[in-house]
């Protein structure tokens, strides 16, 4: 199996073993044995179809109509395999298709699969979580800092590392009591 069309013609290629009368004709899927799904039904009827067709056929003119064919058969697959289909195809499609769909996506678009929409709300709550962690370090750190408090660099950068909710909302309450501001990270070590 290639993407390429001369390798398959070259792969195709009788292989004459030596023998007499037996010649080894190769089986090789290439490009031209693989349709161009450009049809949402057909795409929701046989999605690996429409994996190999953006495989195939990721770099040519139809590559955006492949794109959205798929789109609408990833609403009806399971998580996972929508997971690894999506990556197949997205890595497949050429560039200027991958631009497109980037401006789509930032232009306010509203995706009607529940494939798309799953992915975008799934970045946007990650969005959201790290957006909060920022937002709680800092202000741990400026607590302290209204505080008066010397702020050493490996307790801000211990501080701007978290990934903990929990423990940086007790590093804020903390932040109210410490002296000194190595006993923020003490107190909920311990």
């Amino acid at each position: 199996m290639t993407i390429d069309a001369a390798i398959a013609r070259w792969c195709a290629r009788p292989i004459d073993t030596g023998h007499p009368g037996l010649t080894l004709t190769p089986l090789v899927l290439g490009p031209e044995g693989v349709p161009v799904v450009t049809d949402a039904e057909q795409a929701k009827a046989a999605p690996e179809a429409a994996v190999l067709s953006a495989m195939a056929h990721g770099q040519s003119a139809s590559a955006e109509a492949i794109g959205a064919a798929f789109l609408a058969a990833a609403a009806g697959l399971d998580e996972e395999r929508r997971a690894v289909y999506a990556d197949l195809v997205l890595s497949s499609l050429n560039e200027a298709v991958r631009r497109t769909l980037e401006a789509t996506m930032k232009s306010g678009y509203e995706f009607q699969s529940e494939f798309a929409r799953s992915y975008v709300a799934k970045g946007r709550e990650e969005g959201l979580r790290e957006g909060t962690l920022k937002a709680k370090a800092q202000a741990v750190l400026a607590f302290l800092a209204a505080r008066g408090l010397e702020v050493p660099a490996e307790v801000r950068e211990r501080v701007l590392a978290s990934t903990d909710l929990a423990e940086l909302d007790g590093w804020i309450r903390q932040a109210a009591m410490v002296s000194d501001t190595r006993e923020l990270l003490t107190t909920t070590d311990s």
